[in-house]
């Protein structure tokens, strides 16, 4: 029998707040896809489905070069000057 252990201490369990956020989606929506397998094709499904959903918000696509990195400074500072939302999306 295989036993798992949780190197958690879960006697005091840790409390989070959830970060504020707005009531109404309205501006500009960043996809960030992380550059694996088939990401594009989800990020495409979700943009039409938000689109759909959410008419007169502009969706805006980044991508990321490599999956094992985070994404690079530069489009994360483009991220934040041009999108008030972002969505990072990946699919295997």
């Amino acid at each position: 029998m295989t036993q798992i252990l949780d190197p958690t201490d879960e006697r005091v369990p840790v409390r989070r707040t959830l970060a504020p956020r707005d009531e109404v989606i309205a501006g500009t929506i960043g996809m960030l896809d992380i550059n694996k397998a088939r990401g594009d094709v989800f990020i495409a499904h979700l943009k039409e489905r938000l689109s759909e959903r959410l008419p007169g918000v502009e969706i805006r696509n980044y991508r990321k070069p490599t999956p094992a990195k985070p994404a690079p400074d530069a489009t994360r500072r483009q991220m934040m000057e041009e999108c008030d939302f972002v969505i990072e999306a990946l699919a295997d």
